[in-house]
């Protein structure tokens, strides 16, 4: 993924505004309001651009945060509609999508959520064989990175399964991080890479792969962000129950 810390500062800065820029583009065509911030009882934050008898939507996200994914989804009265909350009574496309396992506020429970063993089965196989990385590890960084996601995009503009950022993707020869095989291979290259730099060490190696191998080694470990631990952590415990479900 590389190191990314840099980036998110100003990006986290202007993610309201872009928000706003996107929804009052829309809103211009399909007749919806002026986008508004609503601060729900329970201290969630939400951004929409429809009144409240137009959103009629329930959402998912429980937590005390926004989420770091804006939602693309049309309502009832054909209405297309933005959110940072997540809709599950309407069909809906992700814009954005952040590091799945990163969030501090993330309520999974690690140890018992489900695994995902079939997708991309024979990709995954055959790139981890071809770089000489553990299956169940690159498995662990998809689910940790994008619960599967092809079209995942995060704020900092990492892309794909295993969230490759543009400089890496390149240096790595992926021409197209949103085409599952290239980013399979591509991030089971990097985690080769990784391993190879830290003496086979999964848990530098994965926090490289989250803070980048700079950031590693300028600590001369695991760096002390919150997200890289808590990412590491749980990189390690989806390892632990992919190896064992093999």
């Amino acid at each position: 993924m590389g190191n990314k810390d840099a980036a998110f500062i100003n990006i986290e800065r202007c993610l309201t505004h872009c928000i706003a820029v996107i929804l009052c583009c829309v809103c211009s065509t399909v007749g919806a309001g002026e986008v508004r911030k609503i601060i729900h009882p329970d201290g969630r934050v939400e951004y929409t651009n429809l009144t409240d008898q137009q959103r009629k939507v329930h959402f998912t996200n429980q937590s005390k945060q926004s989420t770091s994914s804006i939602y693309k989804y049309r309502n009832n009265k054909g209405v297309v509609a933005f959110s940072d909350q997540k809709p599950v009574n309407f069909d809906f496309e992700v814009l954005r999508f952040d590091c799945y396992a990163c969030s501090l506020s993330s309520r999974v429970n690690w140890h018992t959520t489900p695994l995902n063993r079939s997708a991309y089965q024979s990709q995954v196989k055959a790139m981890a064989r071809k770089y000489g990385v553990e299956e169940a590890l690159v498995r662990a960084v998809i689910h940790a990175e994008s619960a599967f996601n092809k079209n995942a995009t995060s704020r900092a503009g990492a892309q794909g399964l295993m969230q490759l950022m543009p400089a890496t993707a390149k240096e790595l020869g992926v021409t197209d991080s949103l085409n599952a095989h290239q980013n399979i291979e591509g991030g089971a290259k990097y985690l080769s890479q990784l391993l190879n730099n830290f003496s086979g060490d999964v848990r530098l190696a994965t926090a490289a792969y989250n803070a980048g191998p700079g950031a590693v080694s300028r600590y001369n470990g695991i760096p002390p962000y919150a997200e890289t631990q808590a990412y590491v952590k749980r990189v390690a415990i989806l390892k632990q129950r992919y190896a064992k479900a093999e």
